[in-house]
């Protein structure tokens, strides 16, 4: 077997590594396609027993098989796939072995085979690819001799029923199968047709309306998703929500069928969604828990021990398992399932005995809870955990404080070196209001405990002597807490002297201050500052504004979460954006096409050039590329200051200039022929390229119609275009519908000026 392996090579070393590899299991699989089946059986056995409801390889696996005609090998695989992988091309592949083995046993084999269909059906009829499943079976009942008029009758009445049970189920092929069914029905008999039809339509459009919205959830779905264990990808977590939407709509009952039914739909959803997120727990117990709620205890059961074999390592789906055998009285099975959770005793851990102690105290009583405590705190893995849940539970289940206070003082021999549990057996002896033994309780763990772990000590016994203390016991312990920790960093060089933040912390009760919360950041702050002074402090890092919480030593909040200083960018720095600016660019200075000496001035941008005397040459490029006879156009326009003029005179302007006819040979441009088209397009074009000298990227929205040949004519143009020209067309059109038959000259017309083709109407 290893010289099989080793042929495989580095994907096989890969699957080692990492048996969740999705792409040295797909090499590994194709590898294996290639093989002969005595070399390749053993890769398949590998590669399932990591994906077990991976339906393409046990397909991939058993048609291997099927090929060498090893008729029993194949029966095998089928009997360990099929009821776990509900998917169409296996089964289909089921069908396709069932029929060659059968088709030479005559009535016999033809009776196997429509078991067979009714049994496949039966499990992956729902699906929504399983129409060419029915059709199949369809014309299988149609090709059986029928040798006398009973057993014709028969035939039609077993053909009749699968066509209405495949009408009404919501699949790709639901309307194929309507219009069948319905020729069907009129070759027997017109008149009965006419019944059944019109019983069926209803139901048939039903089905059709809900095929509808089931496609939109299982588009979503990736069905040859391997089942991996969840890492948070996108596509994991958006192939979870696809099934769990998927099962929402099942749930809903949306074709509006009997129970039963719509359960087997769902349990058919749920049971291919494990096929492709088998390590999901949620999904597990989902659907365990749907089966609780269905009555079906035992079916939840049976899900709950699949479950485990899935995942073996999940507590929770343990104790949720143990859960719904204990809610029912099954006593005895819940106790296996805890003793599960135990283990051999050497792994244990001390959730597992608290848990277990809380169980036998549910059901068998305080004495077995005690029996188990006193053997499982002899365990090397049992921490103050166990301790102090036992010690809790018999002072508030079985009313008994001296055997909760008997625990926490064994346990203390053990746990003294652990801040947590003194603080638990502080917070008990509180209940008890055993003052005494709890100034004992924190003067013997102080003693022992090193100064960087009696933090959170030396605060509760502060804040116990603020409660149950006098004002002298009060400043007594501050003032040791101080002693004890000024080597610690928790507090500062001037952490011995007694400062105005003690005395609001002293004087606080909850969330009530004896300042407001000004104060109280103000206090914070100083607090920080003084730990920190002798200390080299960014400014950056210094505490600014309200909202700095410091709790080491006095516990001062504010509360308030934001700081009163907001502070804002320097616009007089900030400059129009364009990709096309050079770096270090100097201040515009206007060209103009030759033969225009007027337009540069008439043609500067005002934005531009108040912008820190940040300018771009593109615009000149453009002047000096555009034709003398646009220049000159655009020079007789008015000089508009401000980003919006007024259309309505923009475009009377427009309609009312006169384009003088364009020069050849003269430089700056190359000579162009415009089309005979009424001059209002030009105006209108110029007028866009007036208003907005840079336009924004708001206005770019392409011309309908020619862009695309306009764009190409473009590019053999000699001039240069950094943007296509922008337009209004809303405003053109209000003038159009207010000047009536002038809109018919004045429509907009986007490229003629340029290209000399493209003519869209905005009208």
């Amino acid at each position: 077997m290893e010289a099989e392996f080793r042929r495989v090579g580095d994907q096989d070393r890969k699957l080692v590594d990492d048996k969740y590899n999705v792409e040295a299991t797909e090499s590994l699989a194709n590898e294996a396609l290639h093989l002969p089946i005595s070399e390749a059986a053993p890769i398949y056995e590998q590669l399932l027993t990591v994906f077990p409801t991976a339906a393409k390889y046990w397909k991939q696996y058993v048609e291997a098989q099927m090929v060498v005609n090893n008729d029993e090998a194949t029966k095998q695989i089928f009997s360990r796939c099929l009821l776990n992988c509900l998917q169409i091309p296996l089964w289909r592949c089921y069908i396709r072995f069932i029929r060659k083995v059968n088709d030479k046993k005559g009535v016999e084999g033809q009776e196997e085979t429509r078991k067979a269909f009714d049994f496949m059906l039966s499990y992956v009829g729902a699906d929504i690819a399983s129409g060419p499943v029915w059709m199949e079976y369809i014309t299988f009942l149609k090709s059986l001799p029928a040798l006398s008029t009973q057993e014709e009758s028969q035939r039609m009445i077993a053909v009749r029923k699968v066509y209405q049970k495949a009408i009404v189920t919501p699949t790709h092929h639901i309307e194929q199968l309507w219009k069948e069914y319905e020729n069907f029905e009129n070759s027997v008999s017109r008149q009965l047709a006419k019944g059944l039809l019109s019983e069926y339509q209803p139901k048939f459009n039903s089905a059709r309306a809900v095929y509808r919205e089931r496609k939109k959830y299982v588009d979503g779905i990736d069905w040859n998703m391997l089942a991996v264990p969840p890492t948070g990808s996108y596509k994991e977590e958006s192939q979870w929500m696809a099934w769990k939407k998927l099962l929402a709509f099942e749930k809903g009952n949306p074709q509006r069928i009997e129970n039963g039914s719509s359960n087997k739909r769902i349990i058919f959803t749920y049971e291919q969604c494990l096929m492709h997120l088998y390590h999901y727990p949620d999904l597990w117990y989902d659907y365990a828990m749907w089966h609780a709620k269905s009555g079906l205890i035992d079916a939840a059961i049976k899900v709950f021990q699949r479950s485990l074999k899935a995942l073996p390592d999940s507590e929770m789906l343990r104790y949720a398992y143990g859960e719904l055998e204990e809610s029912r009285g099954a006593i005895q099975p819940t106790k296996k399932i805890y003793e599960s959770l135990l283990g051999d005793g050497v792994n244990t851990t001390a959730l597992a005995h608290i848990q277990f102690i809380r169980f036998l105290r549910r059901t068998e009583g305080v004495e077995a809870a005690r029996k188990y405590f006193l053997d499982a705190r002899k365990s090397p893995n049992c921490t103050y955990h166990v301790y102090v849940a036992y010690a809790m539970m018999a002072f508030c289940l079985d009313k008994d404080p001296k055997m909760a206070h008997n625990v926490f003082e064994a346990g203390l021999k053990r746990f003294m070196h652990e801040p947590v549990y003194i603080l638990e057996y502080a917070d008990f002896l509180t209940r008890l209001n055993d003052d005494r033994n709890i100034r004992a309780l924190f003067e013997r763990a102080l003693s022992s405990l090193p100064s960087e772990e009696s933090v959170e000590v030396w605060k509760r016994f502060t804040s116990f002597e603020q409660t149950y203390g006098d004002l002298a016991s009060m400043l007594k312990v501050e003032r040791r807490k101080k002693e004890a920790l000024s080597g610690t960093g928790e507090e500062g060089p001037s952490s011995l002297e007694s400062s105005l933040q003690d005395v609001a912390s002293r004087y606080s009760f909850m969330d009530l201050w004896p300042c407001s919360s000004k104060e109280l950041d103000h206090l914070a702050r100083q607090e920080w500052l003084a730990k920190n002074i002798n200390k080299k402090v960014e400014k950056s890092t210094m505490p600014n504004g309200l909202g700095f919480v410091d709790e080491d030593s006095t516990g001062l909040t504010s509360n308030l979460a934001v700081s009163s200083k907001v502070v804002y960018p320097d616009t007089n720095q900030m400059v129009i954006y364009d990709p096309r600016q050079k770096p270090g660019a100097g201040n515009f200075q206007t060209t103009t096409a030759a033969g225009v000496p007027t337009a540069s001035k008439s043609l500067s941008n005002p934005v531009i050039a108040a912008v820190g005397g940040q300018t771009m040459s593109a615009f000149d490029e453009i002047l000096e590329a555009t034709p003398p006879a646009l220049v000159a156009f655009l020079s007789n326009l008015p000089v508009v200051e401000g980003p919006t003029p007024d259309v309505d005179v923009v475009l009377s302007i427009c309609l009312q200039s006169d384009v003088p006819a364009p020069q050849p040979g003269k430089s700056g441009a190359a000579p162009m022929q415009l089309p005979s088209i009424p001059a209002p397009s030009t105006s209108d074009l110029s007028v866009s390229s007036k208003s907005h000298p840079i336009p924004s990227a708001s206005s770019f929205k392409p011309a309908r119609g020619k862009r695309k040949h306009f764009d190409r004519q473009e590019e053999e143009e000699a001039s240069v275009q950094s943007h296509p020209l922008p337009r209004d067309a809303f405003r053109i059109r209000q003038i159009q519908k207010a000047r009536g038959t002038a809109s018919q000259t004045g429509s907009a017309s986007y490229g003629s000026a340029i290209s000399g083709d493209l003519s869209g109407s905005t009208g």
